[in-house]
């Protein structure tokens, strides 16, 4: 069990930061911006790849960042009060042009196909001492970024009206919301996969958001969710001898639909 003991770590890492922004996320009804920027970072891993260049070395990984930036600027840009079009309709948009753009690309890219499963599945279980400290590091970079930053951060997902009143621009700081979301989906997609980092952020969040009210309760349930589903994923990953990323993907599943059923017959109806 000492070979899990990195991935768990990594796991932990990933449950720190994405359940904070997966409050944000769930909160403000964009539940597939994690899956277009996601999406937009392996794009630009694939172009990386087209052109000879190691996905995971420097040029891979700046090649993602500017796929995610521009897709950061976009979300940032579309985002309106009274909204004609709704935004989730520009992401989805986003996100299904970045994954076909993607496919075309690795149709002329050496191991277009073994790239495809590890871009939607990752592989956490190889992870690496130096990639868990880059990703430590990251993601300790842009927690404390939110920190700093966590009232205007709070007031654009729970009081956007308020917001707006007090003069400053909600583009701008969408778009460092974004910025800094889309770091770290660059930095972690590659370990993690596609489908992953979109549990990590979106079922913790879910869960704390149907059992609690308030920032500092909803994070605790959040990563202890994250902590438990992460344990019995890379559990039964290792017992059955099964893929790791769509074991924890589906370890999320179970909770949720447990905590679903904890919630009908337990929590009485307001």
């Amino acid at each position: 069990m000492s070979i899990l003991a990195l991935p768990f770590l990594a796991c932990l890492i990933l449950t720190g930061i994405y359940v904070y922004l997966g409050i944000h996320i769930v909160r403000r009804g964009i539940i597939f911006v994690d899956l277009a920027l996601a999406q937009l970072a392996a794009l630009g891993s694939t172009v990386a790849l087209l052109i000879g260049y190691d996905p995971s070395d420097r040029t891979g990984y700046l090649l993602s960042l500017g796929f995610t930036v521009v897709g950061a600027v976009v979300f940032s840009l579309t985002r309106q009060r009274r909204e004609k079009i709704p935004q989730e309709a520009i992401i989805g948009i986003v996100y299904v042009v970045s994954a076909a753009a993607a496919i075309l690309v690795l149709d002329r890219a050496p191991g277009g196909s073994e790239h495809i499963r590890s871009l939607l599945v990752g592989d956490i279980l190889t992870v690496a001492p130096d990639d868990l400290i880059r990703m430590g590091i990251l993601c300790a970079l842009v927690g404390l970024l939110h920190w700093v930053l966590r009232k205007p951060f709070l007031m654009i997902t729970f009081r956007p009206e308020n917001f707006g009143e007090s003069g400053r621009s909600i583009y701008l700081w969408d778009f460092l919301f974004y910025l800094s979301f889309g770091l770290v989906v660059t930095g972690s997609v590659r370990l993690a996969g596609v489908l992953l980092v979109f549990a990590y952020l979106v079922v913790p969040a879910v869960v704390s958001l149907l059992f609690t009210e308030g920032l500092g309760k909803r994070l605790a349930l959040g990563w202890g969710l994250g902590g438990a589903s992460s344990a019995l994923g890379l559990w039964a990953s290792y017992r059955f001898d099964l893929p790791t990323g769509a074991t924890i993907v589906c370890a999320f599943g179970l909770m949720l639909v447990l905590s679903a059923v904890i919630r009908m017959v337990y929590v009485p109806r307001p």
